[in-house]
């Protein structure tokens, strides 16, 4: 009878059962401040499912009867609370023996839905204090939904997240498979993971074409309401997503080619570009498909740009979970 050696970048990580995350200062803090930075959105989430309307304005659609927005509360705190158990996975010796599979998709979808508001959120600053904001115009078309202070304290609170979360899993990344992000890239993946980085590239190219469109004012396929609020505040987000798209798609193909260009960049970009057009995708083609008190449909357009979202995120993550498993005996 004979043992299998356990490679040091088995993803069960079997060769150090007892291993614990090195736990300095800095890890300390940002494991601190990790937490605290979720306790705003949950608060928030607990006080309207307990029937608070602490931030909602009169005739915001939240107060509209129903059971879609009651869900979305829901799910969504059971989202930042799942904040929690990453950091604490990211930080305390047990995390070391999680599944990687089981650590990975949170990760990759906080990943994604952080992203956009970590480049999103301080590019509405900058616009807003050069004085290019919303004007009064674009803010009486805007329907009351929240409170203004409202999204600045829960954006401000994902921003947190979302860094420190960075700086935690960076680390436990490097220590836990660490192998995997050293020297080149190597040997090309085989033809059909190249084709599926095309389609990538394909599709990414398409969505970050429509919304750059949408960042500088373009309006077909959009609804009046987003037509008449549109203003550099708007365009901010609408390029993040095209950017993220776009960095999805590069990242799969070099990816696919591979080559003597180092590791870590294609990586990070197919991981953090993937992550966001598939997270952002899905999350606005579910609040489209959510009621419209006015009966507004969204267009084909928006629709299909959600969908390119999610596939360009979908076949650059296929792009990626090949190229990881090609690198288990790096």
């Amino acid at each position: 009878m004979t043992t299998r050696a356990v490679h040091p970048s088995d993803t069960t990580y079997a060769t150090r059962p007892s291993a614990a995350p090195v736990m300095g200062t800095g890890r300390r803090i940002m494991r601190a401040v990790a937490l605290a930075a979720t306790l705003p959105y949950l608060g928030l989430k607990a006080a309207w499912l307990g029937g608070s309307r602490i931030g909602i304005p009169d005739g915001s659609v939240l107060l509209e009867p129903g059971l879609f927005f009651t869900v979305a509360n829901a799910v969504t705190l059971v989202m930042d609370a799942t904040v929690i158990l990453i950091v604490l996975a990211l930080t305390r010796p047990w995390g070391m023996r999680v599944p990687s599979w089981l650590l990975a998709i949170p990760v990759f979808a906080a990943t994604g839905l952080l992203t956009p508001i970590l480049t999103g959120f301080p590019g509405q600053m900058l616009v807003k204090a050069l004085g290019m904001g919303a004007d009064e115009a674009a803010g009486a078309a805007q329907e009351p939904f929240l409170d203004p202070w409202v999204f600045n304290v829960v954006y401000g609170g994902f921003t947190l997240q979302g860094l420190a979360l960075a700086g935690l899993f960076v680390p436990y990344a490097r220590e836990r498979w660490g192998r995997r992000w050293q020297g080149v890239l190597g040997k090309r993946l085989p033809s059909s993971t190249g084709v599926v980085a095309g389609a990538s590239a394909v599709t990414g190219t398409a969505v970050a074409s429509v919304y750059l469109y949408w960042a500088f004012g373009g309006t077909a396929g959009l609804t009046a309401k987003q037509v008449a609020a549109y203003s550099a505040e708007t365009g901010v987000v609408s390029a993040v997503h095209a950017m993220c798209a776009l960095i999805a798609a590069a990242g799969a193909l070099l990816l696919a080619r591979g080559g003597e260009r180092p590791v870590r960049g294609p990586l990070a970009l197919t991981w953090i570009g993937s992550a966001a057009a598939l997270s952002w995708g899905a999350w606005m083609l579910i609040a489209v498909l959510g009621p419209d008190p006015e009966g507004e449909q969204p267009s084909a357009m928006l629709h299909l740009a959600y969908a390119g979202q999610m596939i360009t995120g979908i076949l650059g993550a296929l792009v990626l979970t090949r190229f990881l498993a090609s690198r288990r005996t790096v």
